[in-house]
């Protein structure tokens, strides 16, 4: 089968054939329809995540927000059939370990990260292994395409979990998103479906003006300002300061906007993965936070226990991930959309539907 596969840190990903996945006892083999580009592919093509023993090995598929149809399946799966249509979340649990059986899978003790490990092979690539089945995949309602639960996947995902459980969010509260990529209009999309009141942050106006279409209250374009401009048009805008503050990018500059855009008792999530530049490590306000009583608190991914949730949301017509799309391409553009990543050169979500 055909699949992009990482050969050298930087350097295109190389399109080529590769064995097709045999299912474990306890997996499923799915075959890809639709699978998101995502900005985490981007870290793991670039060599990041060193620092917290997270970098990509050479020979690596990448890919990690599959939806497709099911095609092979492993002797010891019950919940599903060849033909079901189901996603898969890039962060595996084996449902078995306490975090998994406390309800907290997204960091599973023994778990894996798809197209971020060589036991997770991903899913840029016609057909991709899902372990554990029963637990990790999510069965595809009738109506959604899976162009769009591609769309839905690790992002939006990652946005619901971030701001329920990491956040509270609760109607009215208002939420300021730093980054309007994927992740970011996500956050967007989320928190307005929520009740939320939101404000976008970027230094794209057709970032923004996505947002407001996502449901942004207010904007902020950050381009050649000060950290102390920024969060003084978001605390006015929030009447005083958000009650979360969501970083969706992952450099200092962002981190420490949305810490300092925060009002009293707020929370700040961290969703953005930083760069060579920060190293996994940003230098924060802690006495202002002390002071303040403000919460950091960090997400990753989503449960999949808390699926039906998020499908709920979908299913009422609260959020639409389709609307986020804005490319559809071929497993052979992966390589050079990857790159356009490199310099914000891509908007909204692109999703890989072609792959033969």
């Amino acid at each position: 089968m055909r699949a992009a596969v990482l050969r050298e840190h930087g350097e295109p990903l190389s399109i080529t054939d590769v064995d097709r996945p045999e299912p474990a006892p306890h997996g499923i083999v799915v075959a890809v329809d639709a699978c998101g580009v995502c900005r985490s592919d981007w870290h793991a093509w670039q060599g990041h995540g060193e620092w917290v023993g997270d970098r990509v090995t050479d020979g690596q598929i990448l890919g990690h927000e599959p939806a497709g149809r099911v095609v092979a399946v492993g002797d010891r799966v019950d919940r599903l059939v060849e033909g079901d249509r189901v996603a898969v979340p890039f962060n595996l649990g084996d449902g078995s370990c306490p975090q998994c059986l406390g309800g907290h899978g997204n960091v599973c003790e023994d778990g894996l990260a798809l197209g971020f490990q060589q036991e997770a092979q991903g899913a840029f690539a016609e057909e991709v292994h899902v372990p554990h089945a029963d637990y990790n995949a999510m069965a595809l309602p009738d109506d959604v395409s899976a162009r769009d639960m591609a769309a839905l996947g690790c992002r939006f995902m990652t946005a619901f979990h971030a701001l329920t459980a990491r956040g509270e969010v609760g109607a009215g509260d208002w939420v300021a998103v730093h980054g309007c990529g994927g992740v970011g209009l996500s956050t967007v999309h989320i928190a307005d479906a929520l009740g939320a009141r939101v404000v976008a942050v970027d230094i794209r106006d057709t970032a923004l003006d996505l947002a407001t279409d996502l449901g942004a209250d207010a904007v902020v374009n950050a381009d050649g300002r000060s950290g102390r401009e920024v969060t003084g048009e978001v605390r006015a805008a929030t009447d005083g300061g958000a009650h979360v503050s969501v970083d969706a990018l992952g450099v200092a500059e962002t981190c420490r906007n949305s810490v300092f855009s925060l009002r009293r008792r707020g929370t700040h999530v961290q969703v953005g993965l930083t760069t060579d530049e920060e190293r996994g490590e940003v230098s924060l306000p802690v006495e202002r936070m002390a002071m303040m009583e403000a919460d950091f608190r960090g997400a990753r991914g989503m449960p999949p226990t808390r699926y039906d949730e998020l499908l709920r949301l979908l299913e009422s017509d609260a959020i639409d991930p389709g609307r986020l799309v804005r490319r559809e391409v071929s497993l052979d553009e992966v390589p050079e959309r990857l790159a356009a990543m490199t310099d914000y050169e891509t908007t909204g979500v692109e999703v890989v539907t072609e792959f033969a």
